[in-house]
């Protein structure tokens, strides 16, 4: 049954189309995910559907008795207006009652636990999360979130999605977390250039049946060029057995021409450029810090390499941010040192970005950079380095207040790139950011030459960029882990402590026992690191397959049951590469004792 309807809505800003004749049917129990790029009109429908903002022609409809919790992007809280009042607000004072423990526990799951405190002075973040808990509380047929998983930790984002998941009414939300949305989500709405594709996947299965509608569009706009090709070599040769031209011939020439062609995202692919880079990059050595007598870290040592990509997680508030203001060396540590190398050459991309000048122009913000980058592609120019990132030339000259919140952010991120530096260090580069730039700036940094290192709770961005993980514990400590995200999980879950107690049991034991390999662990130890190099090349081969054949669904099967079967081949190699490598270094250390 249809909850909600959106009927051929159309939306304008000044000369910018956000939405043109746009529909949407809502179905009782339907988990809907928005995406598209920062600027396409996502918010906007959002808050059309929700009744905070009227369209220009078309109408919502909501059917029935149904009602509508919302969650804005950027919410605004009255000064004077404690948490909990905030939370209940709207509710009756029966209601109010009677949801009171669930909001305290909704609040407390999101770190929120001072209920009596002014919402209008908590962080940003903070209201975000104030505002989640006051959604999730109403009672409502249709839930409508904008960018739920901004400022949430990964842990708050898992629960989130566990209590989405539950829902039993209509879901409709913007987010680009996209593990987030291929477990919560049931279909998919892509807003493009003002009009709506609606898939009926999650998001892994929205990147194949777009392929396919790519392909389609690619493949009768092939045909097209080909008859209007055919066409205009008639209309060029003139009547041969006639003084006129066929009037039917001349019209389909001129329909030919004026139809539209594949309207596809431009791709936001460039090199890298970067600075060189000397031996020394980042040493971090014993540093601790912390404010007003409480602790962040302590005793945290890091020697960042040329080709380091290092990946920061831990709950908020724990000392995240502050800990890469001490690597970059914004500030001092409390106690230890930090020495940077004199060739590196920082782009700090900070979590609330750089107060933009609100009247300047987009294109000379980028030039205040510098005129030109050089590339792998060449010398790119302000105006070329803008397309490739989304920004069309209509844009260039536009103030930077008519941007959305998204595209100043990306604007930002381009201009930390322009200067071609050759350390990133990234504080939460996945808030506001669309998932087509998301997916351009992980590729950038696989080829990206310097190191990178990254504060994020978004899973998918961690598992593609990072090789390590650094994670705060609750004493304050910094433990290291091997791999990406999902690495990082099943390590401090499962594997790592299981290893440990078996390496202490089997190897550490009595003084008496001497360690030392087996002929066999000998020879494995010897080539491992090949194995190890040749699965992964075997992996990025079948990658390069899997794109290649998308729209082949026997071919795609088959690719995607051997990559899964290589990726677990690697996760099994790079364990027993760890279990050696420690053994090495056991051996290697009782050695030297001796």
């Amino acid at each position: 049954m249809v909850v909600l309807a959106a009927e051929n809505i159309y939306k304008n800003y000044s000369e910018k189309t956000l939405l043109e004749g746009v529909s949407l049917n809502l179905s009782e129990g339907e988990k809907v995910g928005v995406i598209g790029v920062n600027g396409t009109g996502k918010t906007t429908f959002l808050r059309i559907l929700a009744g905070d903002e009227q369209p220009d022609s078309g109408k919502v409809s909501r059917f029935g008795t149904v009602r509508v919790s919302y969650l804005p992007q950027n919410p605004v809280f009255e000064t004077g207006t404690s948490v909990l009042e905030q939370v209940e607000k709207g509710l009756s004072p029966d209601l109010a009652e009677s949801k009171e423990f669930e909001a305290k526990s909704i609040l407390t799951r999101l770190g929120i636990t001072d209920f009596d405190a002014d919402v209008s002075l908590l962080s940003g973040g903070q209201k975000k999360r104030v505002s989640i808990a006051a959604a999730l509380i109403r009672p409502c047929e249709v839930l409508i979130l904008d960018e739920p998983t901004n400022h949430l930790d990964s842990e708050m984002v898992s629960w989130l999605e566990e209590q989405l998941k539950k829902y039993a009414g209509a879901l409709l939300m913007v987010t680009h977390d996209r593990y987030f949305l291929d477990r919560v989500t049931t279909r998919i709405v892509e807003i493009d250039n003002g009009k709506l594709y609606s898939y009926d996947a999650n998001y892994s299965g929205f990147l194949e049946l777009k392929a396919q509608r790519e392909e389609m569009a690619a493949a009768s706009e092939r045909k097209r060029q080909s008859l209007l090709k055919k066409e205009l070599e008639w209309a060029a040769r003139g009547a041969r057995a006639r003084g006129t031209k066929s009037q039917y011939r001349l019209d389909r020439l001129e329909e030919l021409k004026s139809a539209s062609g594949q309207n596809q995202t431009e791709g936001l692919e460039f090199s890298s450029a970067t600075s060189r880079l000397g031996k020394t990059i980042i040493e971090a050595e014993g540093i601790s810090k912390g404010y007003g007598g409480r602790p962040l870290f302590s005793d945290f040592s890091l020697l960042v390499q040329r080709d380091a990509r290092i990946g920061i997680v831990g709950p908020n508030g724990c000392g995240k941010s502050t800990l890469l203001e001490v690597l970059s060396g914004r500030q001092e540590p409390d106690r230890g040192k930090v020495v940077i190398g004199s060739t590196v050459r920082i782009g700090y991309f900070s979590q609330e970005g750089k107060e933009l000048d609100p009247e300047q122009k987009v294109i000379d913000y980028l030039r205040g950079f510098g005129e030109n980058l050089d590339t792998g592609e060449g010398r790119l120019t302000a105006a070329q380095m803008l397309e490739k990132f989304l920004f069309p030339p209509a844009l260039h000259y536009t103030e930077i207040r008519r941007l959305s919140g998204g595209e100043r952010r990306r604007l930002f991120l381009l201009g930390i790139l322009m200067g071609a530096p050759n350390v990133l260090i990234l504080d939460e580069p996945t808030n506001d950011l669309d998932i087509s730039t998301l997916r351009v700036l992980e590729d950038y940094l696989e080829t990206f030459s310097g190191a990178v290192l990254t504060v994020s709770h978004d899973r998918y961005f961690l598992d593609r960029v990072v090789d390590t993980i650094c994670a705060f514990q609750p004493d304050g400590s910094i433990r290291r882990y091997l791999g990406g995200y999902t690495d990082y999980l099943a390590l401090r879950e499962e594997t790592a402590p299981v290893r440990e107690k078996k390496a202490e049991s089997k190897y550490r034991g009595s003084h008496e026992q001497k360690l030392k390999f087996t002929y066999k662990e000998q020879k494995e130890y010897e080539t491992i690191d090949q194995d190890l190099e040749e699965l992964e090349s075997r992996i990025a081969e079948t990658d390069r397959l899997l794109s290649e054949n998308a729209s082949d669904f026997e071919k795609l099967q088959e690719l995607t049951a051997l990559r899964d079967s290589l990726s677990e081949q690697l996760d099994q190699k790079t364990e027993r590469w760890v279990y050696l490598t420690e053994l090495a270094e056991k051996i290697a250390a009782q050695e030297a004792e001796r």
